[in-house]
């Protein structure tokens, strides 16, 4: 299992950077976990659009599925032959993306297939289990598992037990850490900081850890620094072009 990082940022990308968005791939088979802003150029610079398999979506806030419009944009005018791009997603999450165009125009190239967060499937050679995550709108986090291992993805979303159980002994968790140490008092329950999420690693009993959606402007030493007082394992931060290999 491959992981290449498209973007890791919280609410708006930074110069040069993107918001949520993780390519990952098994067997041949490419999945795209969450597509934010500006996470399309990322993706072009790995593969063309006409070779993404399927796509993830863990909520529809438009930091995590926008470039979903251009990625189909560019697999149906773009001069190649793609099939209809399967895409995974929380009942109607992608409604205000699928609306951006002239209605229906880009219907015959998405295969929506909607899931209701707890639900188990395959994508590809990838065994999915899927939970529901605190946040303001419904929010999926994700496993995957492959060959005996574990990616867990929490899209967005506040600490509680449901994050440490879809994490229990995973490889890696992409944990959303928007804070370094200090939630926000309106954005409480909704929303982890760097050292909540490397407590939660601990307890789950993961192996590493990817810090993402750093809010703009939070010093990525600082949320490293702020995971090390509770995780001991590695801890990375989700940066374009970041890959890892397990």
């Amino acid at each position: 299992m491959r992981l290449t990082v498209l973007g890791g940022c919280g609410a708006w990308p930074e110069p040069a950077s993107a918001c949520s968005g993780f390519l990952v791939e098994h067997d041949g088979f490419r999945l795209l976990l969450d597509l934010g802003y500006a996470t399309l150029p990322q993706l072009l610079t790995h593969i063309p659009a006409d070779q993404v398999d399927a796509v993830y979506i863990t909520h529809g806030h438009p930091d995590h599925c926008s470039d979903l419009n251009p990625l189909l944009r560019a697999r149906a005018i773009g001069g190649g032959a793609a099939a209809p791009l399967p895409i995974y997603t929380l009942p109607g999450a992608i409604d205000a993306v699928m609306a951006l165009d002239r209605p229906g125009w880009l219907d015959e190239f998405a295969d929506i297939r909607e899931f209701t967060a707890g639900d188990a499937f395959d994508i590809g050679p990838f065994q999915a289990v899927t939970a529901l995550l605190p946040h303001w709108v419904p929010n999926a986090g994700i496993r995957l598992t492959a060959d005996g291992r574990s990616l867990v993805y929490t899209g967005d979303g506040g600490p509680g037990q449901a994050v440490i159980e879809l994490a229990r002994e995973a490889q890696l968790l992409i944990a959303e850490a928007t804070y370094a140490e200090t939630v926000p008092d309106d954005a409480k329950g909704m929303l982890t900081s760097a050292a909540e999420a490397a407590a939660q690693a601990t307890e789950a009993g993961v192996r590493g850890m990817l810090l993402t959606h750093l809010e703009p402007g939070t010093d990525p030493y600082a949320a490293r620094a702020a995971a090390r007082q509770n995780f001991s394992g590695p801890i990375g931060v989700a940066t374009p072009g970041l890959a890892i290999e397990f």
